[in-house]
């Protein structure tokens, strides 16, 4: 019913991001702040780690420049707090086999969409890899599913839609911006800054650059939660 979060394109994958740019951190030692909890720059550093080294196991399918590869796992680590935080607002609880099943449903989609574009073997781990999520948060990943959907659902009165609804998309964006607006998230200007509009990490202006390549155009759109 909302958008999947994974796509799959059966000549190269890749997040999208635009290369960071480097000033002063934002606290030492830190690549964000997300409400009352630091995201490391050394954690950063071992989730792209994770990120990069399995995606050199897909050469030709999935595209990462040291930027996106650095940027994307940020955003995913940011998403994965803003979802834990309205799963707290709405009230919601998720066991272990609920983010299991949330994962496996999404692997099976996006495994379904990458095979009807020709790619073969499509694993977990590559759909993962080519959605700029590191593989080994896979159960982060499985957990964020699972609290959309079950947001989803009890907004519909117990059960899941059978059709896209405007309505419930529009529940879910007002209380994922809410969690995020509280949260007050702060990104160090040397990875970018947080575009709200996809609560990803974009470019942000900056005199020196933090990876090789040419400097991105930074966005205007997004600096604030519109809610």
């Amino acid at each position: 019913m909302l958008r999947r979060l994974i796509k799959a394109s059966a000549v190269v994958v890749g997040v999208g991001l635009l290369a960071g740019c480097a000033v002063a951190p934002l606290k030492m030692g830190a690549a964000a702040i997300v409400g009352s909890q630091r995201i490391s720059i050394a954690t950063l550093d071992t989730e792209v780690s994770n990120l990069t080294q399995t995606a050199k196991l897909y050469p030709g399918i999935v595209s990462l420049t040291p930027a996106q590869a650095t940027q994307a796992t940020l955003t995913w680590l940011i998403r994965y707090q803003v979802q834990e935080e309205l799963a707290k607002q709405a009230g919601i609880t998720i066991s272990t086999a609920q983010a299991q099943a949330a994962l496996a449903s999404a692997y099976a989609g996006a495994k379904a969409n990458a095979e009807s574009q020709g790619l073969t073997n499509v694993s977990l781990n590559l759909i993962l890899a080519a959605s700029g999520i590191p593989p080994n948060t896979a159960g982060e990943f499985g957990r964020f599913e699972a609290i959309q959907t079950q947001f989803v659902k009890n907004a519909n009165g117990g059960t899941l839609p059978t059709s896209t609804s405007t309505a419930l998309s529009d529940k879910f964006n007002q209380a994922q911006c809410e969690a995020a607006k509280d949260l007050d998230i702060q990104v160090s200007p040397q990875f970018g800054r947080l575009d709200y509009t996809q609560y990803a990490v974009v470019a942000a202006p900056s005199v020196v650059s933090r990876a090789a390549g040419p400097a991105p155009t930074a966005s205007e759109s997004g600096q604030a939660p519109a809610c």
